[in-house]
């Protein structure tokens, strides 16, 4: 395998999946603490970033911390995917990712994200393209097809080896399934029967022994956790309790807080840290209260007094 797959730990080959508004710098950190091997970045519009937009720019934020990181980018013409490769692949990062996996519909529209499951001629241009404009390894990450009737991950897959990618993700539900019903095995063994380059696993991995489990019966590189590592980054971690106690779930969202604020100068965003904030206490007897009071908080100073203030009373108990 070429970097950073060679890097990726066979004891423990979990990785954190690109999820937009999510899967930024401080959130990233704080998985990789908790043992992610390798960790994605919020999906990169190639229009905005050629453009050098501000919102754009701010996603590119890494440090050496993180290491090995991806970054993805989404779009739909070749040319552009092309030109905002460049520009990611003169970033202190270890691989880029081209996005043909998101459902949400105004990405979907435009032909981007899970679209090109239906398009394999564009979706070779576009990774084509990226490969050639980037001397950083190049990975794919796909769905299982566009709806129940179209199921092409193992064709789209060698597409893109072809192409010159050197990984491929597959997130086993179709774009019409979007986040629900069950995980398609099949469709993840007959890719990685398709081609040579590794092959990593997405969808509905909530735990780690979950994880560890998949690991062993399909066989594949490695396991990609988005939703269930929200509020939750031990899921990484296969010597921390998955079902922790109300004071190490206090002590994680304070390294969260940290980390935002180190890294989200001048303040970090109170939406996306109440976001994260309340997942933190899901599944837990105070959890809904808990919520209701994070969702009251008007501003970030205070969303952090409130957070600090249960932290006393969690570790005075």
């Amino acid at each position: 395998m070429i970097f950073p797959f060679r890097a990726i730990p066979t004891k423990n080959p979990f990785i954190l999946a690109p999820m937009a508004g999510c899967t930024d710098l401080p959130f990233r950190l704080l998985c990789k603490e908790h043992g992610a091997c390798l960790c994605y970045s919020e999906m990169i519009d190639c229009h905005g970033l050629v453009a050098q937009e501000e919102e754009c720019l701010g996603l590119l934020r890494t440090t050496v911390a993180e290491q090995p990181v991806a970054m993805q980018l989404y779009g739909c013409d070749p040319g552009m995917m092309g030109e905002a490769a460049a520009i990611l692949a003169g970033l202190p990062i270890a691989c880029i990712d081209i996005n043909m996996g998101c459902p949400m519909e105004k990405i979907v529209q435009k032909g981007s994200g899970a679209a090109l499951m239906k398009n394999p001629r564009l979706a070779e241009k576009i990774i084509a393209s990226v490969c050639n404009n980037s001397p950083k390894p190049v990975t794919v990450k796909i769905r299982s097809g566009w709806n129940q009737h179209t199921i092409n991950a193992p064709e789209i897959a060698k597409i893109a080896e072809g192409a010159g990618a050197q990984a491929i993700a597959i997130h086993a539900r179709t774009w019409s399934d979007g986040f629900t019903g069950p995980i398609d095995h099949r469709a993840i063994l007959q890719t990685m029967e398709n081609v040579s380059i590794p092959v990593f696993a997405n969808g509905d991995i909530t735990s780690h022994e979950q994880g560890v489990a998949l690991l062993k019966k399909l066989g594949c590189a490695g396991v990609m956790i988005g939703r269930a590592a929200l509020g939750a980054p031990w899921i990484f971690s296969g010597a921390v309790n998955q079902h922790p106690s109300m004071a190490y779930r206090v002590k994680a969202l304070l390294r969260h807080l940290e980390l935002a604020e180190t890294y989200l100068a001048p303040e970090p965003n109170l939406s996306k840290i109440r976001n994260h904030a309340w997942k933190y206490f899901r599944g837990t007897t105070n959890g809904p209260a808990i919520r209701k009071q994070i969702d009251a908080a008007t501003s970030y100073p205070e969303l952090r007094t409130f957070i600090h203030n249960l932290a006393e009373r969690v570790f005075r108990q």
